[in-house]
């Protein structure tokens, strides 16, 4: 190990380093990204530093005491190749996950040394994007997503997320720039939807649905309200929802770009017909 590098958790004002970081190797996160990730978990953040400047970052956000995802794991470009990186994954595994399952969303040319670590691929995450073209406009039992629904919301997201989430979540709903759209029928949701601005044009994510139609719906409703379909709009499907890889076609968006969920320990049972778009690709 070299010894002129020091661990340490991440401050606030890394993460926003971080967020940039993602952004120069094509993640376009989105604008309000960093206070939402910080919400989740203010200690899943680590970074190495280098003569005092940021060297490498990870994330290992724990939403459980026996699940954690990680995420933002980067070298900065000029010093790659020296090892820096890879002493951060091990200093920050070896202090945060020990007899936990670990998710993440690996990108294709590292898929190799993520198993090599012992995470096995549970499936592809096709990111679908471009200008939409809006079909079904019918929201007749869409609604806005307020304190009223939190409760509702949370035990929805609990169906297609491996651990409860409250903190995240509550940022991601509310926050500025956000939009958070649910249907609801008698009082119980059967569907609900975030879209948010990003680098480049806006993201849809988390988008659960217990039906093709009612996701399509909250789609069209999402980009409405958030004026969004003069530009290009992103979600993430899994592959292992063919109807969800249907409908972003439908809407006239193409496939852009591509990860494997992979996982270390043992695979959470999701309820995949329903998952139409997932949340973010660095925290799950």
């Amino acid at each position: 190990m070299q010894d002129d590098i020091e661990f340490g958790q991440a401050e606030r004002a890394d993460l926003d380093v971080m967020i940039d970081w993602a952004a120069a190797e094509g993640w376009n996160p989105g604008l309000s990204d960093a206070a939402c990730f910080w919400e989740a978990d203010p200690e899943g953040f680590w970074v190495v530093r280098k003569d005092g400047a940021m060297a490498a970052c990870i994330s290992v956000v724990r939403y459980a005491r026996d699940y954690s995802f990680l995420g933002f794991y980067i070298t900065r470009p000029d010093l790659r190749g020296q090892g820096i990186g890879h002493a951060l994954w091990q200093h920050v595994m070896a202090d945060r996950t020990a007899r936990m399952t670990i998710g993440l969303d690996g990108v294709i040319d590292q898929q190799l040394n993520y198993r090599k670590s012992g995470f096995t691929r549970a499936h592809r995450n096709i990111r679908y994007g471009g200008i939409p073209v809006l079909t079904n406009l019918d929201r007749d039992d869409l609604a806005p997503i307020d304190a009223d629904h939190l409760a509702a919301v949370h035990a929805y997201d609990r169906e297609f997320f491996p651990a409860a989430r409250e903190n995240f979540l509550n940022a991601w709903l509310t926050t500025p720039g956000h939009v958070a759209i649910a249907a609801m029928t008698d009082d119980a949701i059967s569907g609900y939807g975030v879209i948010r601005v990003c680098r480049e044009g806006h993201k849809i994510g988390p988008l659960f649905a217990d039906d093709v139609a009612t996701a399509e719906r909250l789609v069209g409703a999402l980009v409405t309200d958030a004026d969004a379909g003069a530009g290009p709009v992103f979600i993430d499907p899994p592959f292992a929802n063919d109807a969800s890889r249907e409908m972003c076609e439908r809407l006239g968006l193409a496939p852009v770009f591509e990860t494997a969920r992979m996982y270390r320990g043992l695979v959470p049972q999701l309820r995949f017909p329903g998952m139409f778009g997932i949340t973010t690709f660095e925290l799950g």
